[in-house]
């Protein structure tokens, strides 16, 4: 059941908006909405605006807030976080490191795996923006702390780095990989993507890189084909310890 306060998202003839349960209300191009009326409703419930159309409600995915939540950034794409997911088998039991949070979506996505998740931005306006985006996830999983990732102490399973990488980085890096864990890298363009797999390769026992590549498929009357839209989006490096 909602409850007061409780995040969903309300969609209804393509349109979706995040909405908060409670006192005040919510313009959308479908009509305003009472968001008193979200209280005590439940995922799939309907309600209608004042202009008479339905609002479908349902409870916000990491998905959602990829496409719904305040930027600061270019944020990696979904299917680039999910490869660092399978190809590190993160799950329940990992501590992940994040650096280079962003707007938080990466640190989003890996909460809902992982069991515990820091995430570390060194830029004080990134920061607070990641810092209010991940608070209104209600996940509690997560840590954001406005610190550079050279300056961070402990032992994690999974490293992972999105930001502009040195050597620097990939070396101290590997001194917070626990034994078997994992660095994984991602990386916009090529050169870099080579700093990262030549220093790796020189501490870590296992090193891998992969061009992140997906194509849509259009159809239409006269067919079916591959989107002629850009499908490449990155670099990963992922580096067992």
């Amino acid at each position: 059941m909602i409850a007061d306060g409780d995040r969903v998202i309300l969609s209804g003839r393509g349109k979706a908006y995040f909405a908060r349960a409670g006192e005040g209300s919510l313009g959308t191009d479908l009509g305003m909405v009472d968001l008193s009326l979200l209280t005590g409703k439940m995922p799939g419930d309907v309600i209608t605006t004042r202009a008479g159309k339905e609002l479908v409600i349902r409870l916000p995915r990491a998905t959602d807030f990829f496409e719904q939540a305040k930027r600061s950034g270019a944020p990696m794409l979904p299917r680039d976080i999910g490869l660092v997911i399978g190809l590190t088998g993160m799950n329940k039991n990992d501590h992940v490191l994040d650096a280079g949070t962003g707007s938080g979506v990466a640190a989003v996505f890996f909460a809902g795996v992982a069991g515990k998740v820091t995430t570390c931005e060194r830029r004080e306006e990134f920061y607070r923006i990641a810092e209010k985006n991940i608070q209104e996830t209600g996940l509690t999983n997560i840590e954001v702390v406005n610190r550079d990732v050279l300056d961070v102490e402990g032992m994690y399973d999974i490293v992972h780095l999105d930001l502009g990488i040195t050597k620097e980085h990939v070396i101290h890096a590997f001194s917070l990989v626990r034994p078997g864990g994992y660095l994984v890298c991602y990386s916009p363009f090529f050169e870099q993507m080579v700093i990262v797999f030549d220093t790796s390769s020189g501490l870590f026992s296992e090193v891998t890189a992969h061009e992140s590549i997906m194509r849509e498929m259009d159809r239409s009357y006269r067919g079916t084909r591959p989107s002629t839209k850009v499908c490449h989006s990155g670099y990963l490096t992922i580096a067992k310890k």
